[in-house]
């Protein structure tokens, strides 16, 4: 049971670390594209569209990474089965339609916390980038 937490652990820190590129990029494009000039509203929309649409495809590939593990180690049949699984948990909407073998069941519930800090993390990301629309923009709000 210890060296499977140990394995759900490494595929958290994967997970933030994949995540930390992501933002990391998407603060770099950010500071490259837009400088701090006065956007308009369709500017400002395209903008936020554009970093959700990131924050969602870093959660896609976090959540194939577990799926990837799941089928490797035989606790799912299938790539579409896995990556289903793997969405319904990290997403913490748990259908329970489909579970792991017993052996890996806390693994589960690793994705699950992992993907709540994960989700976390991108509505902070996605706040503070908001926050910073207004601040410069006084008339935005």
């Amino acid at each position: 049971m210890l060296g499977k937490l140990l394995v759900a652990l490494a595929l958290m820190a994967l997970c933030v670390a994949i995540h930390a590129a992501g933002v990391t990029s998407a603060v770099g494009w950010l500071r490259s594209r837009f400088p701090g000039a006065s956007r308009t509203y369709w500017a400002t929309t395209a903008l936020l569209s554009g970093i959700a649409g990131w924050a969602i495809l870093l959660h896609l590939v976090e959540i194939a990474v577990w799926a990837i593990f799941y089928v490797w180690q035989g606790g799912m049949p299938d790539l579409p089965t896995a990556l289903y699984f793997s969405a319904v948990t990290f997403t913490t909407t748990g259908y329970g339609d489909l579970v792991l073998p017993e052996p890996w069941r806390l693994v589960g519930g690793v994705e699950a916390l992992t993907g709540i800090i994960m989700c976390g993390w991108s509505t902070a990301f996605f706040f503070a980038i908001v926050l910073r629309l207004y601040d410069r923009d006084p008339r935005a709000a």
